[in-house]
């Protein structure tokens, strides 16, 4: 089997899973989603390796510990903080990767771009603040580290605005909306429309990083 063909299989199983999950989720299905939900970004995974020929590495632990983080979520309020954990520090080495992609930038540029980032964060914080209670230290550290994330692609697409940048700040921004929304689930009202919402936007913003990642690493 050629390698364009196996790219083609590993996208289609990344897709295969993404809908077994979401489909979980509507049907309420856990058993499904046990087994669907870890496999999306093992899928990301596989089809990283078998595109790139020089793979980057923080990048791949950052897919990892976001495996990790998918399958302590899966148990809810019990592991909820050992997940938020793993995700953080997926997010702390995606910050890693994205700085590379930026040369030396002026402070004023840099507070320029924050500014609508510590706007969502500074009202979502708002929304939720009442239901935190012992959370409240881990969901601001949280909250900073991916909108320091969403922040960089920011700066990345507004310094060359290319195709794989474009990939890059949609996915970090997609990332933000579903934590966002998940963070509303989970400390403001909960429903089975959030919980669908945050799947199907955790997936493309997967994706769409992997997708930028790809290219970057070629």
């Amino acid at each position: 089997m050629n390698k364009p063909t196996k790219i083609v299989l590993a996208s289609i199983f990344f897709l295969l899973v993404s809908i077994a999950d979401i489909y979980a989720i509507i049907v309420g299905n856990s058993e499904i989603e046990m087994i669907a939900k870890p496999l999306i970004t093992t899928s990301l995974v596989i089809l990283y390796l078998l595109s790139v020929a020089k793979p980057n590495f923080w990048y791949v632990s950052a897919l990892l510990f976001a495996f990790w983080g998918d399958v302590l979520l899966l148990f809810q309020d019990q592991f909820f903080v050992f997940g938020l954990a793993s995700f953080l520090l997926a997010h702390v080495l995606l910050i890693t990767v994205s700085s590379k992609f930026l040369q030396q930038m002026s402070i004023s540029r840099i507070l320029l771009h924050s500014l609508p980032f510590l706007a969502i964060l500074g009202v979502l914080l708002y929304v939720i603040y009442p239901n935190l209670e012992e959370l409240l230290i881990p969901v601001i550290v949280y909250g900073v580290v991916i909108s320091v994330f969403g922040v960089l692609t920011f700066l990345v697409y507004t310094k060359e605005r290319s195709t794989e940048n474009a990939w890059l700040f949609l996915g970090g921004l997609t990332f933000i909306f579903s934590d966002s929304v998940l963070a509303i689930n989970k400390f403001h009202e909960s429903s089975e429309v959030l919980g669908i919402t945050i799947m199907i936007t955790y997936i493309i913003a997967q994706y769409l990083i992997c997708k930028a990642m790809i290219v970057k690493s070629k």
